[in-house]
């Protein structure tokens, strides 16, 4: 495998002959099972009462090595390099049937403990550029294991999405000197439209232009570019944020079990870019967000048609929708 460019958007495509896998690994016995007979290679577990609450493996078939050199060099127009970086599997929790929207918050919580560590660890890393956090669930989402899990994967780049939201984080502080996100969150609380709920000083809200329906973020209310110092730093806001994802996916999963929910949070800012320009007011002008993306089996047409996202659904219906949704506790 390995690491191309496109010259046109700028995003890397990571590409080779590896066989495609669509749907879940079939499993004789689960790898990920405290008693699994084929045990993972632990990077780091969150301790609890009983062996574990959480733990980071390596992926079985990582897409990104930790070894090696990126060897970046030209192909004539063409930027191309190696497929180095880190790709672990986050196991949200020791029990098969404890998923996000069914586990405690306590145990939520552990786990967003533990992926604040992997992402500050791997960013250690001067190598790494961006550190990847995500989850996809259900046969149409693309999801590899039965057990509850997540991924990681750093990366000696930055996806082409959150470039695009440091870009425009950038313009928006030179123009008006105020993070864009901390606006849209004044915006939405004050007009309610589109506010699902709050929890503590974490919002979930359908966004002003959704790309599908039921489309759902979660922000911080107070300014903060990093998820990881968040996460690491202040435990009881962790705990509402444990509440508030468990909350959201659960009124997701009245409309579609199959979702795909990813981490934006800040570049490695322990090893900035000397050159790019949204480095220079990052820690003012970003602001970490999670993003979950419903797949709607029988709304194909609308994650993109003729290069225009299209959602047959508002966001102020899909709120009320999601706000009147009957979801547990």
């Amino acid at each position: 495998m390995e690491l191309r460019k496109d010259p046109i958007t700028r995003s890397w495509v990571i590409t080779g002959d590896d066989p495609v896998e669509y749907s879940p690994r079939p499993e004789t016995a689960c790898r990920f099972c405290p008693d699994a007979p084929n045990a993972t290679q632990v990077i780091s577990s969150v301790p609890s009462a009983g062996a574990w609450s959480a733990r980071s493996v390596v992926h079985p078939t990582p897409l990104y090595h930790i070894e090696g050199e990126a060897g970046r060099h030209g192909d004539g127009i063409y930027d191309r390099m190696s497929s180095v970086g880190a790709h672990e599997v986050l196991v949200e929790n020791p029990r098969h049937d404890r998923h996000l929207w069914n586990a405690s918050d306590d145990e939520i919580g552990q786990f967003l403990r533990l992926a604040a560590e992997r992402i500050m660890d791997l960013k250690r890393d001067p190598r790494i550029k961006y550190v990847s956090f995500f989850k996809d669930y259900g046969s149409n989402a693309g999801q590899e294991f039965s057990h509850p899990t997540s991924q990681i994967t750093a990366t000696m780049f930055v996806p082409r999405r959150v470039l695009y939201e440091l870009r425009a984080g950038r313009e928006y502080f030179v123009s008006k000197e105020r993070c864009v996100f901390c606006d849209i969150l004044m915006q939405e609380e004050r007009q309610a439209a589109r506010v699902i709920e709050a929890r503590g000083d974490y919002v979930a809200i359908g966004p002003y232009a959704p790309r599908v329906p039921y489309e759902a973020w979660i922000l911080p209310r107070n300014h903060e570019a990093s998820f990881e110092r968040t996460g690491l730093s202040k435990p009881g806001l962790r705990v509402n944020l444990a509440a508030l994802l468990r909350r959201t996916l659960q009124r997701v999963r009245t409309f579609t079990e199959d979702f795909h929910l990813v981490l934006h949070t800040s570049p490695n800012s322990l090893h900035p870019s000397k050159t790019l320009g949204y480095w220079k007011t990052i820690d003012d002008d970003y602001h970490w967000h999670i993003e979950i993306m419903p797949v709607l089996a029988t709304k194909a047409r609308s994650y993109t048609f003729k290069e225009v996202y299209y959602s047959p659904v508002s966001s102020e219906t899909a709120v009320r929708q999601l706000r009147e949704a009957k979801i547990e506790g």
